[in-house]
């Protein structure tokens, strides 16, 4: 009788363990739960307001109901133009030619996806898988999303500077004595300096700044290139303050458009402090605030910024998302 033949433990097949997933990177899902949590706090806070100064909300939409189509009109054709804008400003921003046609959708797409996600995040993912799709190095896309957006905030800047020179009293800075002002500032900037040169950070600062300013040199090389770059990120700007000019002309807001001009400006850089979806809420309130403190009746503020929410937010939200799945769906995105 043959002896039943013995298996040794080499020829067990071991029995596959599932394993375990291994838990995925949190950090970036704590910022973007952070950023979530802070937007919703303040959207809350707007609704109380909202809910407070209700009468006055809703002799406000009465007020747009029955204002100036013409000047409403005016607004509508300016609204698209802002996505013309953005779309120079982001091509100036990187040297290589980007599809034109693309690059629009593109914009469009990322204004919508801006009004879902706080902070920016969703027009800066948008148009970074933009980038990414046409080609363009991850490193050379992220640091033109950097050009673009300080040759933003620059040319704000220097549209608030020259509207207040030619507006006088219209921005009241609060009264800060000039000796703490300077040792508050330069206090700030040696901390910042230190942190910079002396801390870990160093050589990643280091490279960022290379990289940034690699490209701005690139870009600057070529003169329309630094000319779509700045001439769209000041039209962008100028479009948008003339919007909210064209619907406070059409509900009889009592300012001047220059007046409306800076205060849409000061109060879109202040709102930008606060995490909100593209604004929602945040700068409602704190326009709507400015045009009030400015001496315009609190109804008459609030058909402004609602029709001025409507041209800009509201009505191309929809479109918007449809462009975005279309270029998702064709990976154009």
């Amino acid at each position: 009788m043959t002896p039943p033949t013995l298996r040794t433990r080499e020829q067990v097949a071991p029995t596959p363990v599932a394993e375990e997933p291994a838990p995925a990177s949190t950090p970036s899902l704590r910022r973007i739960r952070w950023h979530l949590a802070l937007a919703l706090a303040v959207l809350a806070a707007v609704a109380y307001v909202a809910r407070r100064h209700w009468p006055v909300l809703e002799s406000g939409a009465g007020r747009l109901a029955d204002a100036d189509h013409g000047w409403l009109l005016l607004g509508a054709v300016l609204t698209p133009a802002t996505w013309l804008c953005a779309a120079l400003a982001q091509q100036g921003a990187v040297p290589r030619t980007l599809p034109r046609a693309r690059l629009v959708a593109a914009q469009f797409a990322a204004g919508a996806a801006n009004h879902l996600l706080p902070a920016g995040l969703g027009a800066g993912a948008v148009n970074l898988r933009f980038l990414l799709r046409c080609g363009v190095p991850a490193g050379r896309s992220a640091t033109a999303l950097a050009v673009k957006g300080t040759a933003a905030v620059l040319t704000r800047g220097a549209l608030v500077v020259v509207l207040a020179v030619g507006c006088p009293g219209v921005l009241r800075p609060p009264e800060v004595p000039g000796t703490t002002l300077a040792v508050a500032v330069a206090g700030g900037s040696a901390l910042v300096v230190a942190a910079l040169l002396r801390g870990p950070l160093r050589p990643r600062c280091r490279r960022a700044a290379a990289a940034v300013l690699g490209d701005i040199r690139a870009v600057h090389a070529r003169p329309s290139r630094a000319a779509a770059l700045w001439g769209g990120s000041l039209a962008f700007a100028l479009l948008h303050a003339l919007v909210l000019v064209a619907v406070g002309q059409a509900v009889g807001l009592p300012l001047a458009p220059a007046r409306v001009a800076l205060l849409y400006l000061a109060a879109s850089s202040a709102a930008a402090l606060l995490p909100t979806p593209g604004g929602l809420g945040s700068l409602d309130a704190v326009l709507a605030f400015a045009l009030t403190a400015a001496g315009s009746p609190g109804a008459t503020a609030a058909s402004t910024v609602l029709g001025y929410r409507l041209l800009t937010a509201w009505l191309p939200l929809l479109p918007g998302l449809l462009v975005l799945g279309v270029l998702v769906r064709r990976r154009a995105l």
